[in-house]
């Protein structure tokens, strides 16, 4: 394991130490392992050494102690919560998880009844099981609070009337996510939102209770290739059937909401992971406005890396819904926008500074981009 020696530059590698990898080269090394971390912060998995004071190696993959320069320290993600306060945490988070998995059942089972008895249509059903949802998850997570919430939404303050239908589009950090939109729903779209149907990754309905949350409530399901060995890209036969359900749910009065991201970020505080341009089909092809949304702080207390999983480091999340929905000129620049703006806020909990977001989210900051492209391209040659 990694400690810090707090009198000088240097990171010390202790007797215990398991090395997968090590190679020296030009006075440089490289140091990959199976699992290391330092003390209290995320697992990393390789680190570059820019000078190799000493070290002592047996075999090619045991390196004994070392004492290496990594230069400036790398960037410490602080532990909100240690000890008891963790466990505590944990256990708050597990009980909420373990409710919410009881009540999703026998709330949406009873609103399927009425169904099968012929009481209500589908269009209904899905309406109904959809507020139990957000009843539940509400509730619950008052009863339960592990978890200390702010939502920003300063335009809400102003009680604006329901507004048109819109593609919203969100960062994807832990699978606690769900909960959370379920339980802030109203704070973050108003009380007088259109009700919102989530665009998931079929092989969720592995899960017996998401497949009847999602069934129930109308979600629309897509397939994506294997992106274990591949790049993550949509199942373009299910993309299809997905844009007539799309068209479909906004006719039926919803709104569609689509995690670009396609999969959980290991690593929000990298920034987020490569962007779909599925918002932005949907948005083009229905002619509809896209809204973001972005979440900091789930994944510290369900990490989406399984190696990490449920250890609680910090119980604060911030949610945050932007303004100024609007209609984007190319994928590119709705890409652009959504890294730049949900990207900053899921990596600090914080928005950029005043002016460059309003110039983001008013696209003027692209039209700006593109314009220096034009000014700098050679003569004769147009920019694609």
């Amino acid at each position: 394991w990694f400690h810090r020696d707090c009198s000088s530059s240097y990171w010390i590698l202790t007797p215990k130490m398991r090395v997968s990898a090590a190679l020296v080269l030009s006075s440089s090394l490289i140091v990959h392992c199976d699992a290391f971390a330092n003390v209290g912060q995320r697992p990393a998995r390789t680190y570059p050494v820019r000078g190799l004071c000493a070290a002592e190696i047996n075999t090619p993959c045991k390196l004994r102690a070392a004492a290496v320069d990594f230069g400036a320290p790398p960037a410490i993600v602080e532990r909100e919560l240690r000890g008891i306060k963790s466990a505590t945490t944990k256990l708050g988070m597990i009980a909420f998880i373990t409710s919410m998995c009881l009540a999703l059942p026998a709330s949406i089972g009873a609103v399927r009844l009425l169904e099968l008895l012929r009481i209500i249509d589908s269009h209904r059903r899905e309406r109904m099981s959809l507020k139990a949802a957000t009843f539940c998850a509400r509730w619950l997570m008052r009863l339960i609070p592990f978890a200390k919430i702010d939502v920003i939404a300063p335009e809400r303050e102003r009680g604006a009337a329901q507004e048109e239908p819109a593609v919203w589009v969100c960062n994807h950090i832990s699978m606690l996510d769900i909960f959370f939109m379920l339980a802030k729903d109203q704070e973050l779209r108003g009380r007088n939102c259109r009700p919102l149907k989530i665009i998931y990754w079929k092989t969720l309905e592995n899960n017996p209770v998401n497949k009847i949350f999602f069934k129930s409530c109308g979600f629309i399901p897509v397939e994506m290739s294997d992106n274990k060995d591949k790049a993550n890209e949509y199942n373009m036969s299910s993309f299809k059937i997905l844009l007539r359900m799309a068209k479909k749910a906004f006719e039926d009065g919803f709104d569609l909401g689509i995690l670009p991201e396609g999969q959980l970020n290991p690593n929000p505080e990298k920034g987020l992971m490569p962007i779909f341009s599925g918002a932005y089909t949907l948005a083009r092809m229905s002619r509809r406005p896209i809204r973001m949304m972005a979440l900091h702080g789930t994944n510290h207390m369900w990490h989406a890396d399984d190696a990490i999983g449920m250890d609680v480091s910090g119980r604060r999340v911030r949610m945050r819904r932007y303004p100024h929905g609007r209609n984007y000129g190319s994928a590119d620049e709705f890409a652009e926008t959504f890294k730049k703006v949900a990207g900053q806020f899921g990596a600090t909990g914080e928005d950029l500074p005043e002016k460059e977001l309003e110039m983001w989210l008013d696209g003027s900051r692209w039209a700006e981009m593109e314009g220096e492209k034009v000014k700098n391209a050679p003569e004769g040659e147009v920019p694609l």
